[in-house]
């Protein structure tokens, strides 16, 4: 009976025991979760509250009023800035003065120094370059270019600014990317005009390394919209595609009748004048290389004892009398030399790549003067250049005559002097004298297209000392030989 009583009890304390376990655990979950509570709460109310400075010990209702009478203050300030900076830009806009691209104060030497294209800006100069200048720059205040510039016929009509960017002139169309404009007193058709104007622009892309987005062309600042076929050959072959021309039309009928700005913009003036003789001699070598690849020659294929002698004939104006004649003097010599090989060709209807290949098989040319001695840049470094003259251009032509003789020296070749037809004083004042004054400039124009005659004797002297340039142990090519290829 106790026994039993016993176990009673101890069942009934195990039982409390375990009660007792269990209320202290659910009270300790119930005080957990009420403080839980009680933070959330306190936290949310005090999220409710406006916030108050860290200054102040209080939240009064006249310092919330403070605050936004200082937040619509600001405001207010904001709008005046940007009012004033809107004014400020306006008045630069204004202040932004176009002046003629053609200056005729300097007319009279519209080539010299600052040229008369642009007069009130002076070019950058650098080692090794063409003269430029460069927009925007340092030069130019970091002020980009502006052109107001679409007159074909008067070169007074275009004109030129400066603007920083963010004030371009009202209504100004910005264009991004390199701009390149070239100004050129002589034209951009003729091969020998056209080609001193490219040289430069060559000469700075192969400098820079940076592809042009556009042209703009000028000529006595009056814009131009292409080339010659033969200089647009040259520049295609170089960039490998055909840069775009800015005719500032949009292509409509009507030009555009506000300005238009350019991102970046590189003018050149001056033809290859500035570029140091090594830099041109380079400029045509990248384009004799450019122009060999684009036509698929090599020359690995001739025959190093082989010598070609072309005559390249013109018809018309400065043509030979007798061109039979001529060409049987340059043969009878041709035939003395072990490898010559004589070519009598005409220039006209040859494609680009025609010329090309005809100068790259060239070592000997032989023409009059005219713009088909361009070619002369296609041919190996160190060939040779026999040019003719019509009589009375020693007189009157002045400098002018004188731009193959330049050319070949820079392209590496050797110009082997004139033959100038002779003038017959007594002759020509009895059957073909200018009627003009004696030394009279336009005297020029009279003579310069004329035929011109030969004196066999002295071509055939001339021609064999030039070809025994070439002549197995006569005197060969010189050491500094280059192909250019």
């Amino acid at each position: 009976m106790a026994a039993a009583h016993m176990n009673t009890r101890h069942r009934q304390r195990s039982f409390f025991c375990v009660d007792d376990h269990l209320v202290s655990r659910s009270c300790f979950f119930f005080i957990i979760f009420f403080v839980v509570i009680a933070i959330v709460f306190l936290q949310t109310h005090a999220l409710k509250k406006p916030l108050v400075s860290l200054s102040t010990s209080s939240s009064s209702p006249s310092s919330s009023s403070a605050s936004w009478e200082s937040d619509a203050s600001a405001t207010v300030g904001i709008k005046d800035c940007a009012r004033k900076l809107e004014n400020a830009t306006s008045r630069l806009q204004n202040m932004v003065k176009f002046l003629p691209l053609k200056d005729l104060r300097f007319a009279g030497k519209p080539m010299y120094g600052h040229t008369w294209f642009m007069s009130s800006i002076n070019d950058t100069i650098e080692d090794n370059m063409p003269l430029y200048i460069h927009f925007p720059s340092n030069h130019t205040n970091g002020r980009v270019l502006c052109l107001a510039g679409n007159d074909r016929s008067n070169g007074t009509k275009n004109s030129y600014a400066l603007a920083w960017r963010d004030s371009l002139p009202h209504g100004a169309k910005l264009l991004g990317g390199l701009t390149i404009v070239s100004d050129t007193f002589y034209g951009h058709n003729n091969l020998w005009h056209g080609q001193s104007a490219v040289l430069p622009i060559v000469g700075w892309y192969n400098m820079k390394k940076v592809e042009p987005a556009r042209f703009v062309l000028y000529h006595k600042g009056e814009l131009r919209s292409s080339r010659g076929k033969w200089v647009q050959s040259v520049v295609d072959i170089v960039f490998g595609k055909r840069i775009a021309y800015e005719t500032f039309d949009d292509g409509r009928t009507q030009p555009r009748r506000h300005p238009t700005c350019f991102e970046e913009a590189v003018v050149l003036r001056h033809n290859e004048g500035g570029m140091p003789k090594l830099k041109r001699r380079e400029v045509y070598d990248l384009i004799r290389k450019s122009a060999r690849k684009h036509c698929n020659i090599s020359n690995t294929s001739r025959s190093p004892r082989t010598v070609g002698l072309t005559l390249f004939l013109r018809k018309g104006s400065r043509s030979f009398k007798n061109d039979s004649a001529v060409i049987e003097v340059f043969k009878k010599e041709c035939d003395k030399v072990g490898g010559c090989k004589l070519g009598v060709i005409s220039p006209d209807n040859l494609s680009f790549c025609d010329q090309v290949k005809l100068m790259s098989e060239t070592d000997v040319l032989v023409t009059q003067h005219g713009a088909q001695l361009t070619n002369l840049i296609f041919m190996d470094r160190n060939s040779s250049v026999m040019e003719f003259f019509p009589k009375a251009w020693l007189e009157y032509a002045g400098v002018g005559q004188y731009v193959f003789h330049w050319m070949a020296d820079w392209a590496g070749m050797r110009h082997e002097g004139a033959w100038r037809d002779e003038m017959d004083e007594a002759k020509d004042i009895k059957e073909d004298r200018c009627s003009f004054p004696p030394k009279e400039s336009r005297c020029f124009t009279y003579y310069k297209d004329r035929q011109i005659g030969h004196n066999q004797t002295y071509l055939a002297h001339w021609a064999c000392q030039v070809l025994r340039r070439f002549k197995p142990g006569g005197g060969n090519l010189p050491e500094d030989s280059n192909s250019g290829t």
